[in-house]
């Protein structure tokens, strides 16, 4: 197998959260541009007809399920939907997610904190449990990618809502420890973590608090934020065979953020 064979994904498929806007939609892209088929999960309709459209444009059959992955009920029928439908499923990538309030810890409802952690982690949780426990059971390998954050590592400077940056930690350590179980089945988890990327979230932010935004790009050694289609290429090489022994890794992407 040459070394460029070794990232490519025909015949397998991928079921991706949050795939139809932002990071989710570049790693998509990627991930059917190497070859898979896809499978997106999406709140928003337009959006997910619209990527949807785009993967078909690259030649690969593409299914869009309008689902809440935050909603705990939503997020399991989604997958026992897209298993029974769609099966087998060979990379998983849990991507949806989002800090979504701004409020001091001391003033923060246990709804939102709980809201929060279903939408990061919890998410994750049932479809890594489903999906990617049916790769368990299937025997023949799999991928497991969980889209962290640098916030998992860090407080983020001037903002609130620290059940971002908890559940964050959550899914970094839930990488690792389902890595470690699952390394036997040949089945990978690793997580992405990102800095900071000028999607729709952060534009929001911008715009909301500016200053926020921009001492966090102060402290970026590169002085740019990222594009998302920057995530693509790291996406296409954990879902790979190029990867092949890497299990339970956090691969940080931030320009540098977390150097200083």
């Amino acid at each position: 197998m040459s070394l460029f064979d070794r990232f490519s994904l025909h015949g397998r498929r991928l079921f991706i959260t949050g795939g139809s806007r932002g990071l989710g939609r570049e790693m998509a892209l990627a991930i059917a541009e190497a070859g898979a088929d896809i499978i997106l999960t999406g709140r928003d309709g337009d959006s997910l007809d619209e990527t949807a459209s785009s993967i078909r444009g690259l030649g690969r059959e593409v299914t869009a399920i309008r689902a809440d992955i935050g909603d705990p009920g939503e997020c399991e029928e989604a997958c026992r939907k897209a298993l029974a439908d769609h099966g087998p499923i060979d990379i998983l990538i849990n991507n949806v997610g989002g800090r979504l309030v701004n409020v001091p810890v001391e003033d923060q409802t246990l709804e939102d904190w709980q809201r929060i952690l279903d939408l990061n982690l919890t998410s994750a949780f049932l479809c890594t449990k489903l999906i990617g426990g049916e790769m368990v059971r299937r025997g023949q390998g799999g991928r497991v990618i969980n889209t962290a954050s640098i916030s998992g590592f860090i407080a983020n400077r001037g903002i609130g809502g620290r059940s971002y940056e908890t559940s964050k930690a959550a899914l970094i350590h839930f990488t690792k420890a389902t890595a470690a179980d699952w390394a036997p089945h040949g089945v990978t988890v690793n997580a992405i973590c990102p800095g900071g990327f000028f999607t729709g979230p952060n534009q929001r932010w911008a715009r909301e608090n500016p200053e926020v935004i921009d001492r966090f790009l102060e402290a970026i050694p590169m002085g740019k934020f990222g594009e998302p289609e920057d995530l693509g290429p790291l996406a296409v090489y954990l879902a790979s065979d190029a990867s092949r022994y890497m299990t339970g890794a956090t691969l940080v992407i931030d320009g540098g953020y977390t150097l200083w």
